[in-house]
């Protein structure tokens, strides 16, 4: 019988350059009523990950487990757990419990619901061997994409498609992007699906000529101007500084979206200039599961393409240095099992 699993966790959180995360024997996790065991086979690296492992994200616990992307199979059930059976797939996502009974939750904003607990901060997350989920807020998962194409969808797709829909961006439309990374490159998708034209602001590396095989129309680089106005745009970037040039890059009534959990300062605004002719700025905040469900049915609609860097299980710290620095192409994903 197995009593501990690999894990990879944050003890105390450091910049990622002096490799705060570490290989522990983690006790093997127990579902409770109503949840189900998760055996992992793969789990994709995020960029909350990185906020949580370098503190960006306050530490709620003195050891945790990182990790929200996570994808496998029900290897046990709780009392009382019946919505999946024993080897089915499934994905956990970065919103994991939610008090139901709230005013916000009543309203079917559940995102904002203040008892909402996160997986990867609130609880062990993905970058292990087994994972515990309440079985109402795991994914079924579309047949036709694969562990580690899956992966990225739980959070860099389903965060991309909030932020699609907080910038209220309708087919045809003018969006921009600034930043242009693991989520970036799923929402790009599904605004070329809609017929959008899109421009891509980005500091460079890799991400260029992915977004050009994708569908950008104009790459420039992340303070630059686009050819024309944009009727929306979605910040995926965790830069302040880019508030400024994305809002004056707005037609009247544009909308801009910050899709990241975490957000370096924004410089002092000037209300003609940034804000005038009724432009708005919208936050994110993690979503609903109507969200996920309907982006995961329009994945495999369209169908998504996925562009993932794999690593193991104990290059965690790798990777996430990599994504700190711009060096993954498309979305990072660990190989568990």
């Amino acid at each position: 019988m197995i009593f501990s699993m690999k894990a990879m966790v944050v003890d105390k959180p450091a910049p990622i350059e002096s490799d705060p995360l570490h290989a522990f024997d983690a006790p093997m996790p127990e579902p409770g009523p109503g949840e189900i065991r998760v055996r992992v086979s793969t789990c994709g690296v995020c960029r909350t990950d990185l906020h949580v492992a370098e503190g960006d994200l306050p530490p709620r616990h003195p050891r945790i487990i990182p990790g929200h992307e996570v994808v496998g199979v029900v290897d046990k059930r709780g009392v009382g757990a019946a919505r999946f059976k024993q080897g089915d797939r499934v994905g956990i996502a970065w919103l994991r419990e939610t008090c139901g009974v709230c005013v916000y939750c009543r309203r079917g904003r559940e995102n904002l619901c203040p008892n909402a607990r996160f997986t990867g901060y609130d609880h062990d997350g993905g970058y292990c061997e087994y994972a515990v989920v309440r079985e109402d807020f795991a994914y079924a998962l579309p047949a036709s994409l694969g562990d580690e194409e899956a992966a990225p969808l739980l959070c860099a797709g389903i965060i991309g498609f909030r932020a699609i829909k907080r910038a209220d961006i309708k087919p045809g439309a003018t969006v921009g992007l600034y930043g242009f990374g693991g989520s970036a490159h799923l929402a790009i998708q599904v605004l070329r699906h809609w017929g959008c034209r899109v421009f891509v602001m980005s500091r460079g590396g890799p991400h260029r000529d992915l977004a050009k095989d994708l569908g950008a129309e104009w790459i420039g680089d992340a303070e630059d101007s686009p050819p024309a106005p944009l009727d929306a745009a979605i910040l995926f970037a965790p830069a302040g500084n880019l508030v400024p040039p994305a809002l004056e890059a707005l037609d009247r009534g544009g909308i801009l979206a910050v899709a990241g959990i975490y957000l370096s300062p924004i410089p002092i605004l000037d209300y003609e200039k940034d804000l005038f002719y009724e432009k708005e700025l919208r936050s994110v905040t993690a979503n609903t599961r109507a969200d996920g469900e309907e982006f995961l049915k329009l994945a495999a609609e369209i169908p998504i393409r996925i562009s993932t860097m794999a690593f193991g299980l104990a290059e965690a710290n790798v990777a996430l240095k990599m994504l700190k620095h711009d060096e993954i192409k498309g979305a990072g994903v660990l190989r568990i099992s």
